[in-house]
C-alpha cells in the first residue's frame, strides 16, 4: 500500500532519526516559550528552510542535467545517469523512499509537516490563534499545549 503523502518519508527513516527532528523540534519551541521576541526571527528562518521534498528536487535535477551533458558531450553512456535519477524519484514519489533520503535526514533534513509543526507551535505561542493553555507564568506548560495542537 501507498503510504499518505505526509508520512512517505518519516516511514522511510529510521526511528532514531524522527526522534531526534522531533526532540529538536521540542527544544525549539521550549526556547521561544522562554523568548518569546525573538519568535518573529525564528519564524524568518523557517520560511527559507528547505525541506526534504525541496532538497531531493534540487539534487535530482543537477545530476539528472550533468548526466544528459556528460553523455551529450562526453560519451552516451553518461544518460544511464538522469534514467537512474529518474527511477529513483519516481521511486520516492510513490513509496516516499529514495537512496539519498537517509542521507539527507541524518543530515538534518525535514519534512514539510515537520517544518510546520514547529512554525504553529511558535505561531501558537505567540498567540496568533488566540488565548493559550495555562497562564503565562507556565512557559513550559504552554509550550506542550502549542506543540499539541500544532501536531494535531
Amino acid at each position: 500500500m501507498v503510504p499518505k503523502t505526509p508520512e512517505r518519508v518519516p516511514k522511510h527513516t529510521p526511528e532514531s532519526f524522527n526522534r531526534a527532528i522531533q526532540r529538536d523540534i521540542d527544544r525549539s519551541v521550549r526556547y521561544y516559550a522562554r523568548h518569546r521576541k525573538r519568535i518573529g526571527e525564528r519564524l524568518d528562518q523557517l520560511d527559507r528552510e528547505w525541506d526534504i521534498e525541496r532538497t531531493l528536487e534540487a539534487n535530482a535535477a543537477t545530476v539528472a542535467f550533468t548526466g544528459v551533458v556528460l553523455g551529450a558531450a562526453v560519451d552516451r553512456r553518461w544518460l544511464a545517469l538522469p534514467a537512474l535519477v529518474t527511477a529513483f524519484l519516481f521511486q520516492h514519489a510513490v513509496q516516499g523512499w529514495c537512496p539519498p533520503i537517509p542521507v539527507l535526514r541524518r543530515l538534518g533534513f525535514r519534512t514539510m509537516r515537520e517544518i510546520d509543526t514547529e512554525r504553529y507551535a511558535l505561531k501558537a505561542l505567540r498567540g496568533d490563534f488566540g488565548p493559550l493553555g495555562p497562564g503565562k507564568q507556565d512557559r513550559d506548560t504552554q509550550a506542550s499545549h502549542a506543540l499539541q495542537a500544532a501536531r494535531l
